[in-house]
């Protein structure tokens, strides 16, 4: 059965991170971002987002702090993860796994020969 231009634009019935290191990770990407920008981004409540900041904060993933109006967070980027299969690597390792860098090499070019 063919897929319609709908159903691959819908969101994805399950995904690889858990909401948790969606949340971590654009927290990463803009330090400043607004709780409210990373509920849409990740596809949750403004209210699921408080949560899980505030489960980041208390196991010591995130720091927030106040900056007049707005808050700043830091990441606590040395932090192993917490699954017993990914423990022996950091928070770092998360994030650099999915930075906006290109991990795949450049397709080889040839030399062009002169004739």
């Amino acid at each position: 059965m063919a897929t319609s231009d709908s159903e691959r634009t819908d969101s994805p019935s399950w995904t690889f991170l858990t909401n948790h290191a969606h949340v971590l990770l654009c927290i990463a990407a803009d330090p400043e971002v607004r709780l409210r920008d990373v509920a849409i981004r990740v596809g949750i409540t403004e209210r699921a987002v408080q949560r899980i900041v505030s489960d980041l904060e208390d196991a010591g993933y995130l720091q927030r702090e106040r900056e007049g109006r707005r808050n700043r967070y830091t990441v606590a980027r040395e932090q192993p993860l917490r699954h017993p299969i990914e423990r022996h690597r950091n928070v770092s390792a998360l994030i650099s796994l999915v930075e906006d860098a290109d991990p795949r090499p450049a397709p080889p070019t040839r030399a062009r020969v002169k004739r």
